[in-house]
């Protein structure tokens, strides 16, 4: 004989795939999932407060190397020294950075929160699917912040040097992290191009020779997005950001040429045709026959009478 320990029943994902989830079951899932998610964002902001400075140390590296940022103390030793204009600029500089670093470490809560919410609408491929491009989309994008970083480190001189001055000078600690930081946002989000690529492909909308015909496009708008979207007006890492693109561009193009050959795509019967050629449709000729004969109608029967309305004091009791 066997005790049954707890209610077993579908559970909420189960739910929400049938649809048998109420209007208001999702909005209470949805309440329970944002305040989780806020929970695991400010865990991860106390932990990003916490590493702040150890963050702020490794992107300060590029601009303390350069002579000009070097100052003496009393005592002999050199440090790192910065320009600051306001009262509050240090502990405001201090939460942004723990509110990125935040975003980061609170990334597999808000993540698996909002993937739980979504992915009961979705089919099972599409939920793979998703898993994979999750998969490539992450080293992608720390790839174009790791370049970013690298750029930063290697323009930053050629940037100062060449302005009206002719030499670097300090700088100011809040307008300098905001350059780093937006170099990282913007290499890293260029990097996420090719899976817009390979998106269309895996979906079926275009297929890898159709993306390749559009590579002199690419390399046009790759040049054309580094040069408006890079905060740094030297052409080193204009270009770097570009040719880093138009590399990952062919890449998704070889990967979508072994997907389109693993579905067989491009081996339709009209592929080797002409545009002024006719396809080899079959013709199939059905001869028409003659229609079923239509049956007469039938007459209609009389509506039954309705019964006369009850007098009003009869409808109600003394309590209505």
């Amino acid at each position: 004989m066997k005790l049954a320990l707890g209610r077993q029943g579908p559970s909420k994902f189960q739910q929400a795939s049938d649809g048998s989830m109420t209007l208001l079951d999702h909005v209470r899932e949805l309440r329970n999932r944002l305040f989780i998610a806020s929970l695991g964002l400010v865990a991860g902001l106390i932990v990003g407060f916490i590493l702040s400075k150890w963050v702020f140390n490794l992107l300060e590296q590029p601009y303390c190397t350069l002579p000009s940022s070097q100052s003496v103390r009393a005592d002999g030793t050199q440090y790192c020294d910065w320009i600051v204009l306001g009262v509050a600029d240090q502990l405001i500089l201090r939460l942004k950075i723990a509110l990125w670093v935040g975003i980061i470490v609170g990334a597999p809560v808000w993540l698996y929160q909002l993937w739980a919410f979504v992915a009961p609408g979705l089919h099972r491929h599409e939920r793979k699917w998703a898993y994979v491009f999750v998969a490539i989309a992450s080293p992608l994008f720390i790839g174009g912040a790791v370049l970013a970083y690298l750029v930063v480190g290697h323009s930053l001189a050629f940037i100062m040097e060449s302005g009206v001055l002719g030499e670097a000078t300090k700088l100011e600690v809040s307008s300098y992290i905001g350059f780093v930081t937006n170099m990282i946002l913007i290499f890293g989000a260029a990097f996420e191009f090719p899976l817009i690529l390979l998106m269309l492909n895996f979906t079926g909308v275009v297929s890898a020779k159709r993306l390749l015909s559009w590579w002199r496009i690419v390399v046009f708008l790759s040049f054309a997005f580094a040069a408006i979207a890079t905060p740094d007006p030297g052409p080193f890492g204009m270009t770097l950001l570009a040719l880093c693109m138009v590399v990952l561009y062919l890449i998704a193009t070889g990967v979508a040429a072994i997907n389109d050959k693993r579905k067989g795509r491009g081996k339709e019967i009209y592929a080797g045709l002409s545009d002024d050629e006719i396809s080899p449709l079959e013709d199939e000729r059905v001869p028409v026959g003659a229609s079923d004969p239509i049956e007469a109608p039938t007459p209609i029967d009389a509506p039954t009478p309705v019964a006369k309305p009850r007098p009003l004091e009869g409808r109600f009791d003394d309590m209505t």
